[in-house]
């Protein structure tokens, strides 16, 4: 078990590496704990103190929601792609990280 959680954590240290440097942020940036909070929020919303709202009891269930439909316009996929961020996030990462997905902007 031990393995497969290393494996897990690896493929998801490298799908975000590569979503940060796909949205020209440095790569090195989803290694930093609260750091990469903020980068990836300034992907997403154009302003990474947002994360901040993410922090906020009860709140966060809205942003969160609303984080993963603006990650997904960001990189130019539609609403459903969305679901599938909030619904199964690592596996929707690691198709926009390793997929053709390019990085468009914060999302509207």
């Amino acid at each position: 078990m031990v393995i497969l959680a290393l494996a897990v954590a690896v493929l998801a240290v490298a799908a975000n590496w590569v979503l940060f440097k796909k949205a020209g942020e440095p790569g090195w940036a989803c290694l930093v704990p609260l750091y990469n909070a903020y980068v990836l929020f300034k992907i997403v919303w154009g302003n990474g103190w947002m994360f901040l709202l993410a922090m906020i009891p009860f709140v966060n269930f809205v942003i969160v929601i609303m984080h993963s439909f603006k990650l997904a316009r960001s990189f130019g996929k539609g609403t459903g792609f969305g679901w599938g961020l909030l619904l199964l996030a690592p596996v929707f990462y690691m198709i926009l990280a390793f997929g053709d997905a390019e990085y468009v902007g914060p999302g509207n």
